[in-house]
């Protein structure tokens, strides 16, 4: 998994046990797995910010032109 850093954190109770039975998983899965959704929903709103904004589509002609 490559470098760690071991952290403290206040936690309400209530919301923890949420996450785990969410999770299916130990404390440690459940906080990384948190963890990594929050880092992907920054990169889905950085997508949704683009949207419309980059062209990366062939034209209908050129995937036609490939056909034999």
């Amino acid at each position: 998994m490559g470098d760690t850093q071991k952290i403290t954190v206040e936690v309400p109770i209530e919301l923890l046990a949420q996450a785990r039975a969410a999770s299916g998983e130990n404390l440690t899965a459940t906080i990384r797995q948190g963890l990594r959704l929050v880092a992907a929903g920054q990169s889905f709103r950085n997508l949704r910010a683009r949207r419309g904004k980059v062209r990366h589509w062939p034209k209908l002609a050129l995937l036609r032109a490939d056909r034999p």
